[in-house]
Order: structure tokens, then C-alpha cells, then sequence
């Protein structure tokens, strides 16, 4: 695979006053090179309202530079929007093995705006939208058999005639599929970036820049000026 020709192979030099263009370009770079299957996950660590660490991958479906956060949504009810409900602070990790880059940060995580979730609701398959109506995430169930009459059964009430699958329909129309209240976006606005880039004999090239959040909504906070420092590695 090609390393990110953007990069040159180091940081630049000077680093930039504001890391999320650049960070913004290595996420853009990673989904046109397809350097692996699912270039938009990250891993996402939170901690419960017990002080337990918890991290799982989700996929990054948003990356805003300006004014500064990324996006991902999951179900409201789920393990880790329980434990970020308790605690907003998380951390996220991208790393591109093949492209020989990493971005890390730590933020603070808060609900999409309802408009926000139903446009990208929208965007989704049929089958996605009726699975985020019929999956209980993060809850247990008996078997496998148990989870997909349930989901038949929510998808009577959708008004949704499935085959004789779960992944087929016994008609040809698309249903129209309305996003459920207890599902929809995070948006992650990082207080500290992280960016790595992988140097021979493993002298890597390392920066962090750390900024301060004020919030002014429940999704929108007003941005400090970043300062940037450059770390060994």
C-alpha cells in the first residue's frame, strides 16, 4: 500500500495552528486509498458511572473540521451510550496500519441534534433501519432464533412484510422506515489531538495539540485556540 502522499512522510513543519484539516485529510485519504475494509472505524473507550474502562470499534460517519468534531451513531439504550450518558468524557483511536498513521483523542461526547440523526437515518438500508427497531443492542437474548422473531414481530408493527429471511422483503417496495427514538448520533468534540506518523527504525513522528471547550448547547461547544506541542516518540 502507498503511504499518504499529503504527508511527505513527516509533519509538517511548522505544525499547523489547527491539527483537524490535516487530521480531516488523513480520514478522507484513508477512505479513497481502501487501504482496509471499514477505513471510517475507530476505536472508542469510555469509562461507566462505576469508573469501569470499556472500548468497542464504531465507524466514523462525519468528520466536521470546522468548527471541530466527528460523528458516529449507535443505539441510545446501548452499554456505551449508558456509560457516556454517565460519563461524556471519551477517547477515540483511528489507526491506518497500511498507510502507517494514527489519530488519537479525547473529548467530550454529546447527543447529534434529532435532524441531524433523522438525515442520516434516511441514508441507511431498509434492512439497517428496521434492525436498529428490532435489536435490543447491548441486552441479552436466548438464541439467535429468539432475536429474529423479534424482529419479525417489530417489523409487523413497522407495517413490514419480511420473506423468508430477515434480509428480504415479500414485496418490492422499499418500506418507509422512521428512526426510532432511542437510536441516533454522538457528536465527539476532541479537547486533546493526537497525530502519529510512522518513521523508519521507528523514530516516528509524533504531535499533540490541546485546545479548551466551553459549551453553548447541548451538541455545540465554543472552541479555544489549539496549542500545539511536537513529542518524541
Amino acid at each position: 500500500m502507498t503511504r499518504n502522499p499529503e504527508s511527505g512522510g513527516q509533519l509538517p513543519n511548522p505544525l499547523p495552528e489547527n491539527p483537524l484539516p490535516l487530521a480531516a485529510e488523513w480520514f478522507e485519504h484513508a477512505q479513497q486509498s481502501a487501504s482496509q475494509r471499514n477505513p471510517n472505524a475507530m476505536s472508542l473507550a469510555t469509562v461507566d458511572k462505576d469508573g469501569t474502562p470499556s472500548a468497542r470499534i464504531v465507524l466514523c460517519k462525519a468528520f466536521v473540521a470546522e468548527p471541530g468534531y466527528l460523528v458516529f451513531y449507535t443505539n441510545y439504550e446501548s452499554a456505551k451510550s449508558r456509560a457516556i450518558l454517565a460519563n461524556e468524557r471519551v477517547a477515540l483511536i483511528m489507526h491506518w496500519d497500511a498507510l502507517g498513521q494514527q489519530i488519537r483523542m479525547e473529548g467530550i461526547a454529546v447527543k447529534s441534534p434529532a435532524a441531524e440523526s433523522d438525515a442520516y437515518f434516511a441514508t441507511r438500508g431498509w434492512g439497517s433501519r428496521l434492525g436498529a427497531w428490532g435489536s435490543d443492542q447491548s441486552k441479552p437474548i436466548a438464541t439467535r432464533a429468539q432475536l429474529e422473531k423479534q424482529i419479525r414481530e417489530r417489523a409487523v408493527k413497522l407495517g413490514v412484510e419480511l420473506g423468508k429471511d430477515i434480509n428480504t422483503l415479500a414485496g418490492n417496495t422499499p418500506p418507509d422506515i422512521p428512526r426510532p427514538p432511542h437510536w441516533g448520533g454522538f457528536r465527539v468534540w476532541p479537547e486533546a489531538l493526537e497525530i502519529w506518523r510512522e518513521g523508519a527504525d521507528r523514530i516516528h513522528d509524533r504531535a499533540r495539540w490541546v485546545r479548551a471547550l466551553t459549551r453553548t448547547s447541548d451538541d455545540t461547544f465554543e472552541c479555544s485556540a489549539w496549542k500545539a506541542s511536537r513529542l518524541q516518540p
